[in-house]
């Protein structure tokens, strides 16, 4: 309902000045509100999208957290605008919210992760094509879970490389490529769960680049992956109630992507987040958030995916979040109504 000033002639001189005093301070943080606003979020370009990119053997692939998974190709999901609603796109039932997403040519392998730090092989050729808005099939029907086991993540096998893992209480562990190849034995666990915590994330890293580490509370960490023993090592001392959400493989020249789960998202510069000569120590904040949902390096050509706990996907292209030094609270990267983000995954420009 709109509010009109009532007639105020009447009103006792002293009482019609407190009320115009009150009105002048509204407008004046009014005004200044605006300004803070499009000072920190460019205003977002309305000039129409560039057409849908040609049919790709590329898949998305979409993960939840009970374990059902779909792939559709990617280019069937046309880019929005940074901040739009997204489309509906896995269907889930219940508590069963999408966790990871992942991309990947119909000729690889999926790597599939679990909270036990268990890992399982999947041809993604025999994983049927679904469309959006589908609900894919269940991992329980090809592959045996512990109790209480569920799947966290997912990556691309690779040829070359390692793969960066992180647990909720802040461990990381790097392993080489060959592991994780034909001959992977599904039991065996790739970090000790007992002692860091649950799997949370994971990335594939060159072996000479540097780890991020973030926390849901936007604190993080930057060390050389070199430095890691062979067995893993505490990567960051973290705060009371506090617990890991990502790890991202970086360069002194890279920009990386951060999403919270409020949608807001921020890409920080490299070059003024400085490494630690060692893993272990305290972080610093890289975001201002009380939940971090991923991080990963993007270029302004890259495009991003973002999911959210009802199923809800977003792809716009990079160049869209503003490059910042410093810490900011974000973009608003896809609007949230009584919903939140849940998973992310960078598509290279190159893929």
């Amino acid at each position: 309902m709109k509010l009109e000033r009532p007639d105020l002639s009447q009103v006792d001189g002293k009482v019609l000045a407190y009320i115009e005093a009150l009105e002048q301070e509204l407008h004046l943080r009014a005004m200044r509100a605006r300004a803070a606003v499009e000072a920190e979020e460019p205003p977002v370009d309305n000039t129409p999208l560039e057409p849908n990119e040609p049919p790709t053997t590329i898949n998305l692939i979409t993960l939840s957290a009970h374990g059902m998974i779909k792939r559709t190709p990617r280019h069937h999901f046309s880019r929005q605008r940074r901040g739009g609603m997204g489309i509906f796109d896995l269907e889930t039932r219940g508590d069963d919210n999408p966790i990871s997403l992942a991309l990947a040519d119909e000729s690889q392998t999926l790597l599939i992760f679990t909270n036990r730090a268990h890992v399982f092989r999947l041809p993604l050729s025999k994983l049927p094509e679904s469309p959006i808005r589908s609900r894919g099939e269940a991992l329980s029907d090809r592959f045996s879970f512990e109790s209480g086991e569920m799947p966290v993540a997912i990556l691309p096998d690779q040829a070359s490389g390692y793969i960066a893992l992180a647990s909720a209480n802040g461990l990381v562990r790097c392993l080489r490529h060959h592991l994780f190849g034909e001959h992977l034995r599904p039991n065996a666990a790739m970090i000790d769960t007992r002692e860091g915590g649950d799997l949370v994330s994971v990335c594939w890293t060159p072996g000479n680049a540097d780890l991020f580490i973030l926390t849901q509370k936007g604190q993080a960490i930057r060390f050389a992956e070199k430095n890691l023993s062979p067995k893993g090592d505490a990567a960051i001392r973290l705060a009371a109630g506090d617990r890991v959400t990502a790890v991202a493989s970086i360069t002194e020249e890279s920009n990386l992507f951060i999403i919270s789960a409020d949608g807001k998202g921020t890409v920080r510069q490299m070059l003024g987040f400085a490494a630690n000569k060692s893993s272990g120590g305290g972080g610093k904040m890289a975001i201002k958030s009380d939940r971090t949902i991923g991080a990963a390096a993007v270029t302004p050509d890259d495009d991003i995916f973002l999911i959210t706990r009802v199923g809800k996907l977003i792809r716009f292209k990079a160049a869209e979040v503003p490059i910042t030094e410093g810490v900011v609270q974000g973009v608003l990267c896809m609007a949230m109504r009584a919903d939140e983000v849940t998973a992310m995954v960078v598509s290279p420009s190159k893929l």
